[in-house]
């Protein structure tokens, strides 16, 4: 049989939290439940979500956790952060795991070589180079631009 998809694996979750009455996972996996049917149901009828659209929805969780924890910091109201990294936490199980940010360095040097990238302009060109070698999910790419940008720095 083939790899459950992010979707089953949500549910599966999803009725383990029940059983479990773990409260934290239960609304993070129902979010993740909910952003995914939306995005399916704005599909045509009968049509799935492949894997990489998956990855891409729940990625965008991620990184609006990731947003909230920044304003909340802003505010003066790191108290709320806890919450939102347990809700990052829970989300990442279903992603691919992150690539080491030596292995990005190493394709970062070796799309700066390939494009002949010369300086900070030639930044979009390498970027878009490392993620079309990296499988989706896998890096991120806040750490993809800061080591690009570094790479063309020095």
């Amino acid at each position: 049989m083939s790899e459950a998809s992010i979707s089953e694996s949500i549910q599966a979750a999803m009725v383990a939290a029940m059983k479990a009455k773990d409260a934290d996972t239960l609304s993070t996996v129902r979010m993740l439940k909910a952003a995914l049917m939306e995005a399916k149901t704005a599909k045509p009828k009968d049509s799935t979500l492949s894997r990489d659209e998956e990855i891409e929805i729940l990625q965008r969780y991620v990184k609006k956790r990731r947003e909230t924890i920044e304003t909340n910091t802003k505010i003066g109201r790191a108290d709320l952060n806890a919450a939102e990294e347990r809700e990052i936490e829970i989300t990442q199980r279903f992603l691919p795991a992150l690539m080491s940010e030596d292995k990005v360095a190493e394709i970062v040097k070796a799309a700066v070589a390939s494009t002949g990238a010369a300086g900070p302009k030639d930044m979009g060109k390498v970027i878009g180079a490392v993620m079309a070698q990296v499988p989706k999910g896998s890096v991120d790419g806040s750490t993809v631009s800061r080591l690009v940008k570094a790479a063309l720095a020095g």
